[in-house]
């Protein structure tokens, strides 16, 4: 197929066309040049291994929200007192997924890898801070959904990274995008599957979906969250060592990460005491706007105005996020005050109630 072209009359198209197959098949992209401070301009990507990259991250946020919605569909139709929740979810418009990859691919395509990379460190910075928490009460069934975009970017970062410069990397990024793809429209046809016959095929049992997912729907959070422990490591070392070769040396990189890890520490605990206090819709966007305000006014200082454009994009990518995954945060949002509102479980009574008589023996 490389030598096709000698065998092609020599049009000027025809050369434009048989270069352009020679560099996809070869997977020879430009190589990025670096840059010596991070406010110069940075290394160019490549328009198809970030298109293609983006498609990839897409996917990956799509298998995510999909085994939510199964494991929150299946827990809904299990209780009695959540019919109501679960034909919320089952009514949920199935276009609304292809919109989704759709808009998400492109948001990844654009946004540069610096911005990326700082959406990736601030969410693992924040889950961090979310399951330390825990015991306090934070919420935590709905870090699955709020990680959507971060997931994408991660996905995105770490791609990029360990691609660059591989020979065949147009290639491997092909067969990334169809290994994703099918998955993704596995998970989605079995989500829609679950959503219209499961509450049927559970009872009868002639249904092999249904029946695996009958005994094992209650590890899907497990699941995911070894999945995104690798991922989210993965993409904190590629972000890393993607914003660290903008800087010639240690001085300016310690300039860099000194107040940037200070100031993120201090807005997300700020954020997770609110969220811990005010757990409502209007606290998640109002949160958002608080993460990407700040991440401006830093790229204000050491960035370009590209990457300030990013910020925007980032911006539009995680309100969307939030807005496609409404009806499940809603239910996860429920979820995490009812232990709350029901007070202390009976373990925890069980607790108390056998701690008096010790201390009233102590004493």
């Amino acid at each position: 197929m490389l030598s096709l072209g000698s065998w092609l009359p020599s049009l000027p198209s025809l050369a434009w066309g048989t270069a352009l197959m020679d560099s996809v098949l070869q997977g020879e992209g430009a190589q990025p040049a670096l840059s010596p401070t991070w406010p110069l301009s940075g290394p160019s990507q490549d328009p198809l291994v970030s298109s293609l990259a983006g498609l990839v991250g897409a996917c990956a946020v799509s298998v995510l929200c999909s085994l939510v919605k199964i494991y929150l569909y299946i827990q809904c139709l299990n209780d009695p007192d959540k019919q109501k929740e679960k034909e919320t979810i089952r009514s949920q418009w199935s276009l609304l997924d292809h919109l989704h990859l759709v808009l998400l691919t492109g948001i990844f395509t654009v946004v540069g890898y610096r911005v990326a990379a700082l959406v990736v460190l601030e969410f693992s910075l924040r889950a961090v801070s979310m399951l330390l928490s825990l015991r306090k009460g934070a919420p935590s069934s709905q870090l699955f959904l709020l990680c959507q975009y971060s997931l994408g970017c991660g996905i995105s970062c770490s791609l990029s990274y360990l691609l660059e410069g591989a020979p065949h990397r147009t290639w491997n990024l092909v067969l990334s995008v169809g290994l994703a793809g099918m998955i993704a429209s596995y998970v989605r046809k079995a989500a829609r599957h679950v959503c219209i016959m499961y509450e049927l095929h559970s009872k009868e049992r002639y249904c092999g979906v249904c029946i695996s997912l009958l005994t094992s729907w209650r590890g899907i959070p497990l699941l995911l969250c070894n999945a995104l422990k690798v991922t989210f490591v993965v993409a904190d070392l590629a972000a890393v060592a993607l914003i660290n070769r903008d800087f010639l040396t240690t001085s300016e990189a310690i300039r860099f990460w000194t107040p940037l890890t200070i100031c993120y520490t201090l807005l997300v605990i700020y954020m997770q005491e609110e969220q811990r206090q005010n757990p409502s819709e209007q606290t998640a966007y109002q949160t958002v706007f608080v993460r990407m305000g700040g991440l401006l006014i830093l790229l204000m200082t050491v960035g370009r105005w590209m990457d300030i454009l990013n910020v925007f994009v980032s911006l539009v990518g995680e309100m969307w996020c939030l807005v496609h995954a409404g009806i499940m945060l809603d239910i996860c949002r429920r979820q995490d005050l009812s232990p709350r509102l029901s007070g202390p479980s009976p373990r925890e009574r069980r607790t108390r109630s056998e701690a008096r008589p010790q201390e009233a023996t102590a004493s």
